[in-house]
């Protein structure tokens, strides 16, 4: 059952202009300590980065919430599955917003789609849920 769907297509060049103007300020404030590691160890950083952020707003769509109700931008996270498969991990309020849409029974799997074609980023971000015995 798909709960929410959450779409961002971003200007890469936006992301590399804030990076070089605010630095380490802009990254601290938007990702995780894990993304900006990730994101910095790579030759295409501001890639990187771009791809997370629209992901991160992908998701408050999906959540139905946006930026708001206490829904913060390092409350979603871009992890990676063993695979290597994309999906988020949500913390505070994010998280709790997500417990509120998932019918008992339940439970949610969020499905994540990154690309980029320079100078655009986008990302897709699906929210279902499943019965807890099907969950991965």
């Amino acid at each position: 059952m798909i709960l929410g769907l959450g779409s961002d297509l971003i200007d890469i060049r936006r992301i590399a202009e804030s990076l070089e103007r605010f630095g380490d300020r802009f990254t601290h404030r938007l990702f995780t300590e894990g993304e900006r590691r990730r994101c910095d160890a790579r030759a295409a950083r501001a890639e990187g980065y771009a791809r997370r952020f629209a992901a991160k707003e992908a998701c408050s769509k999906a959540l139905g919430t946006g930026f708001r109700r206490g829904v913060y931008w390092r409350d979603l996270e871009v992890v990676n599955l063993p695979s290597g498969q994309p999906t988020m991990r949500l913390a505070g309020e994010a998280a709790v917003h997500l417990r509120r849409l998932v019918p008992p029974g339940l439970t949610p799997v969020i499905h994540v789609s990154l690309t980029d074609d320079p100078p655009m980023a986008q990302a897709i971000v699906i929210i279902s849920a499943v019965p807890e015995t099907a969950a991965p």
